[in-house]
C-alpha cells in the first residue's frame, strides 16, 4: 500500500483492524491459553490487513499486535511474565519483531503471488495460510534464539521430553500452528475477499 494512495476507506479499514487487534488482545477472544502457552487468533486481522492493504499496512498491524503482546507480559500472560522477569529487552524483541516480520512478509508474499498468473486465484488463501506459519516460525525461532538456554525454558522443554531446540519447537507448536493456520485460512480468507470487493466497488 503506497502512502500517497491511501484512500479514506483504506484508512478507515486500517483503523478498524487496529481496533480489532486491541479488542482481541485484551479480551478472552484473542487467546486460547494452554499449558502456559498461548494460541493467538490476532494473526487474522494482521493477515487481512497485509492482504487487502499491502506489506506496509501488514507491518504496522504486526507492530500493533506485537506491542499488545508485550503488554500482556505485565501479568496477563504466564509465559510473557516469566520471560519479562528473565530479560525485558529480549522479551520486547520476541513479542514485536516476529509480528512485524509476519505482517510485512505476508503482504509481500501476497503481492508476489497475485502477479503470478498460475497463483493469482489462490493468492488470498495462500497468503492467509502463510501468515500464521510466519508468526509461529518467527516467534518460536526468536524465543529459542534468545531464551532456550534459560532455566525456565529448559524446564518446559524437559516437561515435554524435548532433548534439543528442534524437538522443543515441534513439541510446542503442533496444535498452536494448526489452530492458527485454520483460523486464518477460513476466517482470514473470507474477510480478505470481502474487503477487497468492498474497496474495489467503493
Amino acid at each position: 500500500m503506497d502512502a500517497k494512495k491511501f484512500s479514506t476507506k483504506q484508512l478507515v479499514e486500517m483503523a478498524l483492524l487496529t481496533a480489532v487487534i486491541i479488542l482481541l488482545a485484551f479480551t478472552p477472544l484473542g487467546y486460547i491459553r494452554t499449558l502456559g502457552f498461548e494460541i493467538t487468533l490476532i494473526v487474522v486481522p494482521v493477515t487481512v490487513g497485509a492482504v487487502t492493504l499491502g506489506p506496509a499496512a501488514g507491518a504496522v498491524l504486526g507492530v500493533v499486535f506485537g506491542v499488545t503482546s508485550f503488554i500482556q507480559c505485565f501479568g496477563m500472560s504466564s509465559l510473557g511474565t516469566a520471560l519479562l522477569g528473565i530479560n525485558p529487552v529480549f522479551t520486547c524483541i520476541v513479542c514485536i519483531v516476529p509480528r512485524f516480520l509476519m505482517g510485512w512478509l505476508t503482504g509481500c508474499v501476497y503481492q508476489g503471488l497475485k502477479k503470478t498468473k498460475s497463483m493469482k486465484k489462490a493468492a488470498v488463501v495462500l497468503a492467509n495460510l502463510i501468515g500464521p506459519v510466519f508468526n509461529t516460525v518467527f516467534f518460536m525461532g526468536t524465543l529459542v534464539l534468545l531464551f532456550y538456554r534459560t532455566e525456565y525454558i529448559q524446564g518446559i522443554a524437559q516437561s515435554h521430553g524435548a532433548s534439543n531446540a528442534l524437538t522443543f519447537v515441534f513439541a510446542l507448536v503442533g496444535i498452536n500452528g494448526v489452530i492458527e493456520a485454520a483460523a486464518c485460512f477460513v476466517v482470514g480468507s473470507a474477510i480478505s475477499k470481502a474487503l477487497q470487493a468492498a474497496l474495489k466497488t467503493s
